[in-house]
């Protein structure tokens, strides 16, 4: 069976900064910011959400299929998910536009600064989920504002489970929106600091929201996750990483072991006990996409 993931694909240029961003940026002079960062480590690699997601459940034996938009340069990211063995049936390229393209800087503290442009990302509401026998489950990740909606609102209708996860796209919705989602979702992820704008905005407390679908999950990096079910809340231990390296694309290695393990049709706190496994496999390796997978080592 296979998992729909709604989300983006993006080229992702990630700059390395040797020192500390919190030594280089004064408090108070924060109304007239003005700093340079020198990065002597830079690279390109393959990102965004939808397909970090796509290759985490791809590597764990299950079946993905990206639901996202490339711009006019985006072949060279279509042939690289077909020779990973993941569809692109549901992957759109536009020719007015460039691939989101993500610049991420990391410090030595693994804190980053991003900057995002959208690109073709914001015309990924044409293409529609609609109900088919092999689809079991998708997900709603970050994505154009738009394709966040109507993907939800699709998922629901057609009957398929899915996940709300809206990571960094969560403060493009108020309140109303947000509690909107809630009800159309069957689980709801966030991390910690997302959870508290959930709240915040909904007016719910973690429990109330955990009580309006399946369950929730809010992840809290290396102190594991808790796992929310009908107001009763577990805590999942974290898996300490061989290394820390890189941050980037941790959160989607968690989605993609959470798609995985839902489709399995595992408890809840079972599945984010691999994703926190996956998550401590991808950040002791550099790039989303170049960590590899030992089934055996996992116990699958």
């Amino acid at each position: 069976m296979a998992a729909v993931i709604c989300g983006s694909l993006a080229f992702d240029t990630i700059m390395t900064f040797e020192g500390r961003f919190a030594d280089q940026i004064l408090p108070d002079q924060l109304h007239i910011l003005n700093v340079s960062f020198l990065v002597p480590g830079l690279r390109r690699d393959f990102g965004g959400c939808a397909g970090n997601i796509a290759y985490s459940l791809n590597a764990l034996g299950g079946t993905a299929l990206p639901m996202a938009t490339v711009g006019s340069d985006g072949a060279d990211y279509l042939e690289r998910l077909r020779s990973l063995g993941i569809s692109t049936e549901f992957v759109r390229q536009v020719g007015d536009t460039f691939t989101a393209q993500a610049m991420i800087m990391n410090d030595r503290d693994n804190n980053q600064i991003t900057a995002f442009h959208p690109g073709a990302m914001q015309q990924a509401h044409i293409t529609q989920v609609a109900a088919r026998e092999d689809i079991k489950l998708g997900i709603v990740a970050p994505d154009g504002r738009d394709a966040m909606v109507q993907h939800a609102e699709q998922f629901k209708a057609a009957g398929i489970p899915f996940v709300f996860d809206p990571g960094q796209g969560l403060p493009m919705f108020d309140g109303k929106e947000l509690a909107h989602f809630v009800d159309l979702a069957t689980w709801v992820v966030v991390n910690d600091y997302e959870g508290k704008m959930l709240s915040q905005r909904t007016g719910w407390s973690l429990a109330e929201i955990s009580k309006r679908v399946r369950g929730l999950v809010v992840t809290l990096a290396a102190e594991g996750c808790e796992v929310w079910i009908n107001g009763e809340r577990e805590q999942v231990p974290a898996v300490k990483p061989e290394a820390v390296v890189e941050p980037t694309g941790c959160g989607d290695a968690w989605r993609g072991a959470l798609l995985f393990g839902l489709e399995q049709g595992w408890p809840l706190a079972r599945c984010a006990a691999l994703g926190n496994q996956l998550g401590a496999l991808k950040i002791a390796q550099r790039g989303p996409q170049n960590y590899k997978v030992d089934l055996k080592a996992l116990g699958l």
